[in-house]
Order: structure tokens, then sequence, then C-alpha cells
């Protein structure tokens, strides 16, 4: 990639011997050359110029001298970098120009080979320095899909080594459902389904991570959160049961609409999950999430759910009985199951 680099000095023989000592790098696009005779000149080109990175600077020059031209360069765009290149060599100079901001310092008379190392070691630091910046943004952006834990998973020594294998822990799958939203969906403008839904998913990502939940998926007008780690089961009902109240908290949610109160309808199932990497790796199309019968059972009792429910299977009731006030429900027939569930509603 060619290293665009801005040389500000009056004297116009070293801008011919720059061109001569690196005719080579310049034939084969490694480095172009930008001139500039004075501070004030470079900050012009560099508000033209943004690709411009390295800048090679004199110190005596007219108009604007280099360290007046450092401080500026620092404070318009710290991004770039400064080498001195000064025939003032005192130790003052080289301590003020490395105070504001210069990278290094080279003394005139120029010794090239010198020179050329320093720009090397430069511009290593300015490709490192932008690959800082580009994993924090993609970092940051990645953040907005995808949950820490899978982040943390993925910064794992292990993890590219370990890419396809899994795991069995120890969990609960809780399945919510915003009732009644697919009817909306298909009468609303778009723009108008997805600023509410968000709105409802805002309230019930917030309880289930304040409960130490991930959120696995979002499915439509769904949400799949996962809990482990000590009490996970009776911290997965405690946020069911926290979002229930936030979301019943909510009214008039669809302008023109007031018969319409959210309400959703919630699955709950503990026990064991083989967690890890599923899909395709020829396609490298990955999905760090969690699959066995206790997620199945733990959506079949969602779907089960009538709105404002919040149902549990009884093996997961006996766990909790004594903790939370809950009916039974009765026996259920699910789909893909031979033998029915024997329900249990949480009513708080």
């Amino acid at each position: 990639m060619e290293m665009k680099i801005l040389v500000v000095d009056d004297e116009t023989d070293l801008q011919i011997l720059i061109k001569q000592k690196f005719r080579k790098q310049i034939r084969e696009n490694k480095y172009e050359f930008v001139f500039a005779e004075n501070g004030r000149q470079a900050l012009e080109i560099l508000d033209e110029q943004q690709d411009i990175a390295l800048v090679l600077s004199d110190i005596n020059m007219p108009e604007m001298d280099g360290l007046t031209l450092l401080i500026k360069i620092n404070e318009c765009n710290p991004l770039v970098k400064v080498v001195m290149v000064s025939a003032y060599g005192d130790m003052d100079n080289i301590r003020i120009a490395m105070n504001r901001g210069a990278f290094d310092f080279v003394c005139k008379p120029v010794n090239f080979d010198d020179l050329e190392i320093t720009m090397e070691k430069t511009i290593k630091h300015i490709e490192q320095l932008k690959q800082t910046l580009t994993a924090i943004r993609e970092n940051n952006i990645l953040r907005m899909y995808v949950d820490d834990s899978v982040l943390k998973f993925m910064s794992r020594q292990e993890f590219e080594n370990s890419i396809i294998s899994s795991e069995i822990i120890s969990g609960t799958a809780v399945f919510m459902d915003i009732c009644g939203f697919t009817a909306i969906s298909e009468k609303e403008k778009p723009d108008v389904v997805v600023k509410l839904i968000n709105k409802y998913f805002d309230i019930m990502v917030k309880e289930i991570i304040a409960h130490h939940g991930t959120v696995d998926k979002f499915m439509g007008d769904a949400i799949m959160a996962i809990f482990k780690g000590e009490y996970h089961l009776d911290r997965a009902i405690e946020a069911a049961l926290k979002v229930r109240e936030e979301i019943q908290k909510i009214s008039e949610p669809l302008e023109g609409k007031p018969d319409f109160v959210p309400q959703l309808a919630t699955g709950i199932k503990s026990g064991e999950m083989v967690s890890g990497n599923i899909g395709s790796v020829t396609l490298k199309r990955l999905d760090y999430t969690v699959i066995g019968d206790t997620v199945n059972t733990a959506q079949r009792l969602q779907t089960a759910a009538k709105p404002g429910q919040i149902l549990l299977a009884e093996d997961d009731y006996e766990k909790i009985k004594e903790s939370f006030n809950c009916q039974e429900v009765g026996a259920i027939t699910v789909k893909n199951k031979e033998k029915e569930i024997r329900a249990f509603e949480v009513l708080g």
C-alpha cells in the first residue's frame, strides 16, 4: 500500500535529493511525496489531501516554522505523524519538538539511509495505529449485534482452533414472545413496526442483562435468552417477571390503536444444553448458541403460554416452588413431544 508523505522545507535542493534517493520506491508505488515550502502551505495541503499520514518537516521556515506546524497538526489531525528534519539538532530544539508531538528527529545534513529507517519505523507505527482504530470501530459496531459473552469467547486463545467444538452446559433457556404483534406488523408501516418492537426489545434486554442473562438471539417479535451460573433458574424467572411488569406499564404503545396492549408469552426451562458454534464452516456462517431438548422445551412452553403467562415444566416448578408463587396449569401437549408436559404458571 502506497504511503503518501508530505515534505515541508523551503530548500528546493532537498526536494530534488528526496526524489533522487527514493526514485525506486516512488517507481514501485511504495512512497508518494508531496512538497510544501512552509508550515502554512503544509496545513493547506493536509486539509486538501487527507490521506497524508506522515510529514517530514524542517524547523526554520518563513511564514510558519516547523515547531508551530507541529502544534497545528496535533490540533487538527493528531493521527498524522511528524518527523522533524532540521539542522537545528541541539537538545533544546529536539526536546521542544518531541514535547510538541514529533514522532522522531533527523538532523541535517541528511543521512538518507537513516532517514529511510526512521520513515519505515514511523510508517509501521502509523499502520499499527490504523489497525487498532479499525479494530475498535469494528468492535464497537460488533457489540451492537453480538453479546459480550460471545466477544469474550472470540478473544480466547483457543477460539480459532475450537471454532466448531462444543460443550455441555447447565443453564436456563427463556423464550419471550410479544403476543399479537404479527397482526400489527401486517397492517402498519415498516418504520412504525421497527420503532415499536425496538421499544419493547429494549425493555426486555435491559432486564435480561440486569439479571445476568445473555440475549442469544432475536427471532422476529421474540427473544431467546440464556441464564448460566448460580441460581440460573431463579434469575431467569425474576427477569421474566420484571419484564412482564415493565411491559405492562406501557400505555398507548401504538398511535391510533389504543386497544393494542403489549403482553408477553414466556416459556422457561432449565437443564443441560449443548453450547457452541452451530452452522456451516464452508459458508463461514456460524451462530454461537445453545441447542438441545431443554431449549426446545422452553420454546414449546412459550408457544403454549397465553398472553401474560410465564410457564414452567413440573421439574422446574419443584425446584423453585418455595421461592415463587405458582399455580398449576395442567398437562399440555407440545409439538414433537410424545408425553404431555405438566405445566405451571409463575404468578409472582
